[in-house]
């Protein structure tokens, strides 16, 4: 078709006699050639309803190598023969631009057919996609081929305006501020972010216009995470809830946490739980000696020793297994490797079941933190940093008592030792072991009803990364006796989270899954606090860090209290402790707890 296209245009219609002789000869010659050149070159290979653009590039190539193979015989018969072109060249250049023009044209034509027809129009979902660098068109390209989701790119998103109004493959681009109208014009039902560098900020303002309008939000994973270096729709995730209270990142005094890490032992009790862990791995990127990792739960450990090696190629730590409660294993930990930096973070932390077992709340978050507390002012460690919570301000549970004990304790101990002890203290931490979003995220994939507790509970939540990065700030920045309090943003209605949580799924309250109330558990108040409202904060250079001016008690009179109470466990009177307990912590009144009545005896005793 090209070869009598381009005579036919050649000579306006009306081919000469000796031309047309000559086209027997020269249509074989140039079939012949351009088949040879198809075989080398494998254009045949391409799926034609899969047509990219690869198979373009191929084509414009082969035909320009068979193009230039006839102006070779050319110039060899102009010179050599008869001093006549074999074939025009004007017929040599429309054939190329039309072999070309023919071959794309046809499978592009072939690729929009088949998608119309195994995709019709009618039953498409209309979606978005946030991005428009080569990240948001293969995303496009993804689900242009996916032919079971049913899906239309309609527009691209973009912050800049340079490329408003612009299109990428026929879709047209709009600026990141009309997507609200978007998403009620179209009526779409995905929006896709495919875009590295996002702020935490517009994304949250992004997904909340999304639940607003029943619109499912995405995102694509990164390059390196595509499946033998493809990407599927199946790779799309649903967004997070953390991306709805995410915070913009923080900004660490990199240069002295560096100089406080680099070439020491790191000791981080409860290692392989979540705080721990995130400890791990970010105190891994300031170049310690060793980190040693001590945990007493086998399995999680051995899964963060395979994350360091395989995943991390992290190398330089050392694996203990251990309890804290344990003097003996403690000891020799610290004899051996003498570590100059203690993170605490192993603790019990479930308030109801605490509240269950106030035993082993003791025995734990008081005991085995006055063990750790102790080994690092006989082996001198520099710092010591304990990881508490703010259930410690004005406990309402055992839990939240004991940890105020231990914070109490190594406030004293601060002052008669040159180990520097420093107390961070903040809530809820997004994705961690027993989190609520964990529970609530089981849930809904299993359709099961969606329990919160009371219409009217609040929390405060941080993410994993943020808080250990604020815990590491906050240890260069403490002299020892500090309580490290972090901005934790604004309290968070616990309803409002499941509520969020169940419409990113793309579920419906009430027709897809239930919400129920199960009421209050034992120990648990409404409103969480970071600080009592006689302590007052004190800024620091940094602005997401203050600390909290608590009483201070002697170590002497407080260390008999404690021995005290560590006496009270020999006895199975649970009674008996908690009212220890209590004595310690005057400000500890129990909420929805069988312990409620210690209180009632205590006012009545007052009253008497």
């Amino acid at each position: 078709m090209s070869i009598v296209l381009a005579y036919l245009l050649r000579f306006n219609f009306h081919i000469p006699k000796y031309e047309l002789e000559l086209l027997f000869f020269v249509i074989p010659s140039i079939v012949l050639i351009r088949a040879i050149s198809f075989v080398l070159g494998k254009t045949y290979a391409g799926i034609v309803r899969h047509t990219s653009i690869e198979d373009a590039e191929r084509i414009f190539i082969v035909i320009s190598a068979g193009s230039g193979i006839f102006i070779f015989f050319n110039i060899l018969s102009f010179y050599f023969i008869d001093s006549q072109f074999l074939i025009p060249s004007s017929v040599v250049v429309i054939e190329y631009i039309a072999s070309i023009f023919l071959l794309t044209s046809t499978r592009l034509f072939v690729k929009i057919i088949y998608h119309e027809f195994t995709n019709p129009q009618k039953e498409r979902v209309n979606v978005i996609i946030y991005g428009t660098d080569h990240l948001g068109i293969v995303t496009k390209r993804t689900l242009d081929q996916d032919e079971e989701m049913r899906n239309k790119v309609v527009a691209f998103i973009d912050n800049s305006k340079r490329n408003e109004k612009k299109k990428i493959e026929g879709v047209l681009i709009y600026n990141s501020d009309d997507i609200e109208m978007l998403l009620a014009k179209y009526k779409i039902s995905k929006l896709i972010f495919a875009k590295k560098h996002i702020s935490a900020k517009r994304k949250k303002e992004i997904i909340e216009l999304c639940l607003q309008h029943n619109v499912n939000a995405y995102t694509v994973p990164p390059a390196e995470k595509w499946i033998n270096g493809e990407l599927s729709y199946n790779q799309f995730k649903t967004v997070n809830i953390e991306d709805l209270l995410d915070r913009e990142p923080i900004r660490l005094d990199i240069n002295r946490i560096k100089q406080n890490i680099i070439n020491k032992n790191i000791l981080v009790t409860g290692a392989a739980g979540s705080i721990g862990s995130e400890i791990v791995r970010q105190l891994s990127n300031f170049n310690p000696q060793n980190i040693i990792l001590y945990d007493k739960a086998e399995s999680p450990l051995y899964d963060l020793e395979l994350e360091l090696r395989e995943k991390l190629k992290i190398t330089n730590f050392i694996i203990c297994i251990g309890d804290i409660t344990c003097q003996e294993r403690l000891e020799s930990v610290f004899e051996k490797y003498e570590p100059t930096i203690v993170f605490h973070a192993a603790a019990y932390k479930h308030v109801p079941m605490m509240e269950l077992n106030p035993h082993e709340a003791i025995r734990t978050n008081v005991n085995g933190t006055k063990m750790v507390a102790d080994l690092a002012n006989k082996y001198k460690a520099f710092k010591f940093i304990m990881i508490s919570t703010d259930k410690a301000v004005r406990p309402t549970n055992v839990m939240g008592a004991s940890k105020r004990i231990a914070e109490m304790y190594i406030q004293s101990l601060n002052k008669k030792s040159e180990t520097k002890y420093i107390t961070t203290r903040f809530g809820n931490v997004l994705g961690s072991n027993g989190s609520v979003i964990l529970r609530f995220k089981n849930q809904i994939e299993n359709r099961e009803p969606v329990t919160v507790t009371h219409p009217d509970i609040t929390r405060y939540f941080m993410t994993i990364p943020e808080a250990c990065q604020l815990v590491l700030e906050a240890s260069i920045m403490g002299e020892g006796g500090e309580i490290f309090i972090f901005d934790m943003g604004k309290l968070v209605k616990i309803v409002d989270l499941a509520k969020k949580m169940i419409k990113l799924y793309g579920l419906t309250i009430g027709k897809d899954i239930q919400l129920k109330y199960t009421g209050l558990r034992p120990g648990e108040k409404l409103y969480e606090e970071l600080w009592n409202d006689s302590e007052n904060n004190i800024p620091t250079h940094h602005n997401k860090i203050m600390i909290a001016q608590v009483a201070e008690y002697e170590y002497e009179q407080l260390s008999v209290k404690i021995q005290s109470l560590f006496e009270t466990l020999h006895s199975a009177d649970e009674f008996n402790v908690v009212r220890m307990m209590k004595n310690i912590v005057p400000e500890f009144l129990s909420k929805n707890s069988i312990f409620e009545e210690l209180d009632h005896n205590n006012q009545k005793d007052l009253n008497e």
